[in-house]
């Protein structure tokens, strides 16, 4: 149960780094193809800035995440987990309500899952 916790942590914080990478510096190219239909594409450059912001703000939920993988005491371990996983889930509920649908089941459901996880663990 524990490996399959630190496998679906690890998975979620690549996750988000894979979303800083998209936001901070492929906003114009992947982030269209990512929220196409949801922007039109002459927002993309003028929001470049405000997407790198959002990017920063999920490389920080992906340090979270990893540094919790390398923490040796259990319990802070699973504690940190938890509370970067709980800010990924609300971050992905926000995200859903005002954004697009698609973020709770792209963002927040894996991270649900893996909180379960950690819970059990």
């Amino acid at each position: 149960m524990e490996i399959i916790a630190k496998i679906l942590v690890a998975i979620i914080a690549l996750e988000h780094l894979y979303i800083l990478y998209m936001e901070m510096f492929a906003w114009e190219t992947l982030g269209k193809k990512t929220f196409k239909g949801a922007l039109k594409d002459e927002l993309f450059t003028p929001t470049k800035t405000l997407a790198a912001n959002q990017g920063l703000y999920n490389g920080f939920l992906s340090a979270g995440l990893i540094w919790s993988l390398f923490i040796s005491n259990e319990e802070w371990s699973k504690y940190v987990a938890l509370f970067f996983l709980g800010c990924v889930i609300i971050a992905g509920i926000y995200g859903a309500l005002t954004a697009s649908k698609k973020i709770f089941f792209v963002q927040a459901l894996p991270a649900i899952v893996a909180l379960l996880f950690v819970l059990l663990k």
